[in-house]
């Protein structure tokens, strides 16, 4: 990717309406994925023209911008931001943030499909950590809940992973009667390898085949079962997201909580997300959003985009709205978690 340099405007940190200071930036390089997951996507997506998705540049240069306004955690996220053509160059390009000192850690959260081609280049790049969705050790549930996923690949994945020096923490969505009975199994995977594992409340974003209200597994619930068997205490770590974490006394290892909705995670939220499409929006649970991408094109000085940045923060809402509609079976917003990233 030819590196592009803007003008650069005179900027401001980022406070929000409430005090907070966003120091922590998800960006959606691409809404594809090469999985289907039945939680996330529907089975036959309609995706983005690509006429529509910001350039590696256009990324490259919106990341910079908000580098600039504060930002020291930067996240990508898809979609399967391991599908994007040449991903790679972004994030090497990104790196340099990393060099100067701008920007504290780089990150990534991919589905582990393709990491076994790309986890070396990665660590190159200057990334240190990375999320890996996992939500089943099962390799014919595995390929139920994500339809197209092969299980064999992933693993390969992270141990391509842990050669290149990358720690891996493993995402699991917890779903009833699905996985519920494989928490034990996963936390035990995990924590055998030396890898975190945090577990996910669904979140009723964008329509799908099946109906939440089947799936919803509140994760108070999942705790006092794991409880039963394991010692769990609460610990004050922190990376920068939303999980809550816990020590597991017999492994050693951390154990993190993602609940949406059941103990919702908005008092101390830092974070802002940015679609491919250079859509902000300033709370995942709200359709509230800016869009980045008219006045990012409008001008080579950052000014225009700088503005429009500002003003997107001064509207950042307290909180969301999740909720599992029971009485309707509808999701909280119509957009789906590929769109935005998580």
């Amino acid at each position: 990717m030819n590196q592009i340099v803007p003008l650069m405007a005179e900027t401001t940190p980022m406070v929000d309406p409430f005090g907070r200071s966003i120091t922590y930036l998800r960006v959606s390089v691409t809404d594809r994925c090469d999985f289907r997951c039945v939680y996330c996507m529907a089975e036959d997506m309609t995706f983005l023209p690509k006429r529509d998705v910001l350039s590696l540049e256009e990324l490259d240069r919106l990341c910079s911008a908000f580098i600039a306004k504060g930002v020291r955690r930067l996240r990508l996220t898809g979609g399967e931001p391991l599908v994007r053509r040449n991903i790679m160059s972004l994030v090497r390009s990104l790196g340099r943030h990393i060099e100067s000192g701008q920007l504290d850690e780089l990150t990534l959260t991919t589905n582990g499909s393709q990491l076994a081609r790309f986890a070396s280049e990665l660590a190159d790049a200057g990334v240190r950590r990375i999320n890996v969705s996992i939500d089943t050790l099962d390799p014919a549930r595995f390929r139920a809940i994500t339809r197209w996923g092969d299980l064999d690949k992933v693993m390969a994945g992270l141990d391509a992973a842990q050669t290149a020096g990358l720690k891996v923490k493993i995402n699991a969505v917890a779903l009833k009667g699905v996985n519920e009975h494989e928490i034990d199994d996963l936390l035990r995977f995990a924590h055998g390898r030396g890898m975190d594992l945090t577990l996910i409340e669904t979140m009723p974003l964008g329509e799908i085949e099946g109906d939440r209200t089947e799936q919803y597994l509140p994760l108070s619930t999942v705790r006092a079962r794991l409880e039963e068997q394991w010692t769990l205490t609460d610990i004050p770590y922190k990376t920068g997201g939303p999980a809550r974490y816990v020590e597991v006394a017999e492994t050693g290892g951390r154990l993190g909580f993602i609940t949406p909705l059941t103990h919702n995670f908005c008092e101390t939220c830092n974070r802002v997300r940015i679609t491919c499409t250079g859509t902000l929006f300033m709370c995942l649970g709200q359709e509230d959003a800016t869009d980045l991408r008219a006045p990012l094109r409008a001008s080579e000085n950052d000014a225009l985009l700088s503005a429009a940045i500002d003003e997107a923060i001064g509207r950042k809402p307290k909180g969301h709205d999740f909720i599992i509609d029971r009485d309707h079976r509808r999701p909280a917003l119509g957009r789906h978690m590929s769109m935005t990233g998580g």
